[in-house]
C-alpha cells in the first residue's frame, strides 16, 4: 500500500479549496453582474412578458385666438380594446359589443378570437359617451375602456383651411394641426396589469398607472371678430356671385400678424372625409398664384415715388386709350382713354398706359429691384404649410413689352399673401415684415407662456416719406377714383382695385373669366389693418374689382375697425358721388324737438317713433351720423 504523506494531503486540500473558492468567486461575480448590471434589463423583460398595457392617449393642445377664445378643443371619445384570453364567453361578448358598436357580430367575434395579448380595432375608436357608458355597464371580462379624445370645432367651418384637422390617431394631417403637430401632441399614458402565461389577469398584483402628458396650447394672432366678419362676407359673396372660388386675408401691417384668413369653397374639419382633398388642401391666400392685375400697380407707384421719377400733382400724362410698346398696343380699360391727367389721376383712374410710362421711367433693373425687395418671387415663410412662391420674368428675358405689362400687374404670378405683405410694407412706413399666425405657446395646465413669437422685420423697402405719399394717393383712389365702393363713412380708407386676367390651358387669356380683387387699408394715415379680397369668376355681374370686391373689403374694414375699438373720425377725403350713387344724409340733432318740428327737419329720412310724450328725448343714430337717403331713424318721445 502506497503511503501518502501529510504534506501531499495538505497540498491537495489547499488545491481543492482554491478551486472551490475560484468557482464560488465566479458564481458570486456572475450573481453580482446579473443582479446589479443585468438585473434592471432582465426585470424589465420579465415585466414586459407578464404585463399588458392599456394605452391612454394624451390630449392635443387647444388652439386659441389672440384673445384666448377656443377655436379647437377636445371632447371625450373613449376607445374600447379587448384581451381575448380574458374573455369568458366570446360568443355572448361579441354579440353585446357588436350591438353597441353597430358592427357585424362575426367581425367582432373575429377580434375576440385573435391569438394576441391586446386587440385594438378601428370600430372601437372614438366612441360616443352613450356607447362608452353602455359598454361600462356590461362589466365584460377582458373588455377595457381607455380614455381618449377627438377634436372639437366650436365654430364649425370657421378658419378651417388654417386650422386643418387631425386623424383618428390624433396626428395632424393638414394645416396648423400638421405644421405644429409635434408641439400639439402630448405623451401618452398607460395602465399596466400583470397576467399569466395564458393571458389571465393576476389578481394579487397591483396595477400601475402612468398619467399622460397633454400637448401645449397654441395661441394664434387670429382675431375671432375679424375672422367671423370675413367668413360672413365670403358667404354672402358666394351666394351672390356663385364664383369658382373666393378668398380673403387680413393682417396687422405694423407687425405682420395675420388677423384673419378664409377660403371658399370650405369644409368642416371634423367631417373632412366627406370633402374632396382639393378643397381642404388649398388654402388659397397662401397657395394660389395668378396675375395680380392692378393691385400690383401699388408696387410700381411706390418705386416711382421712391426714385422720384414722378411728381403726382405736377406731372401730366395724356392717355389716348393705349400705348405702343415694342410693336404691341397695351390698352387702357377705358375705351378712348382718359385724356390728359395728372399722375395722381392716373392712379385714381387705374390707367394702364400711365403705369407703363412709370415703368419705362424706372427701367427694368430699378423696377425689378423693388419687386424683389417687396418680397415677390419667393415665399414669405409664413408659418403655414403649402405656401407657393409665384413666378416672375427673368430679367434677361424682360423686353419693352414685358416691362410694360409688369408695370400694371400682367405677365407675373404672385400669391395673395405676397401682395398683402408688400402693400403692408408700402403703407406702414416702408418696413417689410414676415407674416405669421402663431402668437405663442402656452402650458396647457397652467396657461403660462412657454414661448412668445416676436415679429420678424426683414428690411426697409421705401422711406417713411414715400409711404406717406403712397397712402395719400391710395386714399384718393377710394374717395375719388375706382375704389369708391370701398369708402367707409367715418374711417379713412385707402386701397386699389384689381381685375386679373386668367390664362387657359391653351396659354391664351380667358374671356369673361377674371379674378377680381381689392386691397384696402385703414385708417389711411396710420393703418391698423390691411384687407385683401379676391373673387374668382363671379357670375351674373360686371367683372371688375371695384364693382365686386371693393364693397366687400369696405364692409370688412368697417366692422373690423369697430370690433378692434378704432373710433370713427370726421377728417379725411370726402367721397365723390357719381350717378347713380346717392350721397349720404347727415342725421340732425333732434333731441328736444316736437312732432310738429319734424315736418321741417326730416324730409330725407324716415321715422320710427315710440313713446307717448310730445318731445324727443332719445334718437338713434346719434346726431352727426351719415346715413343713406331714406334711412329709418328711431325716436323716443317723452315728457
Amino acid at each position: 500500500m502506497k503511503h501518502v504523506s501529510h504534506m501531499t494531503i495538505r497540498k491537495r486540500i489547499v488545491t481543492v479549496f482554491f478551486i472551490a473558492l475560484s468557482i464560488l468567486s465566479v458564481i458570486l461575480i456572475r450573481l453580482m453582474y446579473v443582479q446589479f448590471i443585468k438585473g434592471p434589463d432582465l426585470t424589465e423583460q420579465a415585466e414586459m412578458s407578464w404585463t399588458r398595457d392599456v394605452k391612454y392617449e394624451a390630449e392635443r393642445g387647444k388652439i386659441l385666438d389672440h384673445k384666448g377664445e377656443v377655436l379647437v378643443d377636445n371632447i371625450s371619445a373613449p376607445t374600447v380594446m379587448v384581451v381575448p384570453r380574458q374573455v369568458e364567453n366570446k360568443q355572448e361578448t361579441a354579440k353585446i359589443l357588436a350591438d353597441i358598436l353597430k358592427i357585424d357580430e362575426t367581425v367582432m367575434l373575429g377580434y375576440l378570437e385573435q391569438n394576441t395579448s391586446i386587440v385594438r380595432f378601428s370600430e372601437g375608436r372614438k366612441l360616443t359617451d352613450q356607447q362608452a357608458q353602455a359598454i361600462q355597464n356590461q362589466n365584460l371580462a377582458g373588455v377595457y375602456l381607455a380614455e381618449d379624445s377627438k377634436r372639437h370645432y366650436p365654430y364649425d367651418t370657421l378658419l378651417a383651411h388654417v386650422l386643418g384637422f387631425s386623424g383618428i390617431d390624433n396626428q395632424g394631417l393638414v394645416g396648423l394641426e400638421l405644421f405644429h403637430n409635434q408641439k400639439l401632441t402630448g405623451t401618452p399614458g398607460r395602465l399596466s396589469f400583470f397576467s399569466d402565461a395564458k393571458g389571465g389577469r393576476l389578481p394579487n398584483l397591483s396595477d400601475t398607472y402612468q398619467e399622460p402628458v397633454d400637448g401645449n396650447d397654441l395661441k394664434l394672432t387670429i382675431d375671432l371678430d375679424v375672422q367671423t366678419i370675413m367668413e360672413r362676407e365670403l358667404d354672402i359673396a358666394e351666394a351672390t356671385y356663385q364664383p369658382d372660388g373666393a378668398w380673403a386675408l387680413a393682417v396687422n401691417p405694423k407687425t405682420g400678424a395675420i388677423l384673419g384668413m378664409a377660403s371658399r369653397p370650405t369644409f368642416h374639419p371634423s367631417e373632412y372625409q366627406k370633402f374632396d382633398p382639393e378643397i381642404y388642401n388649398r388654402n388659397y391666400p397662401i397657395w394660389s398664384t395668378y396675375e395680380p392685375g392692378s393691385t400690383f400697380k401699388i408696387i410700381t407707384l411706390a418705386a416711382a415715388l421712391e426714385e422720384k421719377v414722378v411728381d403726382l400733382e405736377n406731372d401730366h400724362y395724356h392717355d389716348k386709350g393705349y400705348i405702343e410698346v415694342g410693336g404691341a398696343r397695351l390698352r387702357c380699360w377705358k375705351h378712348g382713354g382718359h385724356g390728359t391727367q395728372t399722375y395722381l389721376e392716373v392712379v385714381q383712374h387705374s390707367c394702364n398706359p400711365g403705369f407703363v410710362d412709370l415703368g419705362q421711367r424706372l427701367g427694368v433693373d430699378r423696377l425689378f429691384d423693388y419687386i424683389d425687395a417687396f418680397g415677390f418671387g419667393e415665399k414669405t415663410n409664413v408659418d403655414l404649410a403649402g405656401e407657393a412662391s409665384g413666378i416672375l420674368f427673368a430679367r434677361e428675358n424682360v423686353g419693352p413689352v414685358e416691362l410694360g405689362t409688369t408695370s400694371f400687374g400682367q405677365g407675373v404670378s404672385v400669391t395673395p399673401i405676397q401682395q398683402v405683405m408688400a402693400v403692408s410694407a408700402a403703407v406702414n412706413g416702408g418696413k417689410l415684415y414676415q407674416p405669421y399666425v402663431v402668437d405663442s405657446w402656452l402650458d396647457s395646465r397652467t396657461g403660462e407662456v412657454i414661448e412668445q413669437i416676436e415679429p420678424v422685420f426683414k428690411q426697409q423697402v421705401i422711406s417713411e416719406q414715400t409711404s406717406i405719399q403712397l397712402r395719400e394717393a391710395l386714399e384718393s383712389v377710394v374717395a375719388l377714383g375706382t375704389g369708391r365702393n370701398a369708402y367707409v363713412e367715418g374711417y379713412r380708407v385707402g386701397g386699389k382695385t384689381g381685375t386679373a386676367q386668367k390664362v387657359g390651358s391653351d396659354g391664351r387669356y380667358l374671356t369673361n373669366n377674371h379674378i377680381v380683387a381689392f386691397i384696402g387699408f385703414a385708417p389711411a394715415d396710420d393703418p391698423e389693418i390691411v384687407v385683401y379680397v379676391a373673387i374668382d369668376n363671379p357670375k351674373n355681374t360686371v367683372q371688375f374689382g371695384g364693382t365686386v370686391a371693393a364693397p366687400i373689403v369696405g364692409n370688412i374694414i368697417d366692422d373690423s375697425l369697430q370690433a378692434m375699438g378704432v373710433e370713427r373720425r370726421k377728417d379725411g377725403l370726402e367721397k365723390e358721388y357719381r350717378w347713380p350713387e346717392q350721397p349720404l344724409v347727415e342725421v340732425p340733432d333732434l333731441i328736444g324737438l316736437t312732432k310738429r318740428d319734424l315736418m321741417n327737419d326730416l324730409t330725407q329720412l324716415s321715422i320710427e317713433s315710440v313713446g307717448t310724450g310730445d318731445k324727443i328725448i332719445e334718437q338713434a343714430p346719434e346726431a352727426g351720423t351719415k346715413v343713406p337717403m331714406g334711412e329709418t331713424i328711431r325716436l323716443l318721445f317723452g315728457e
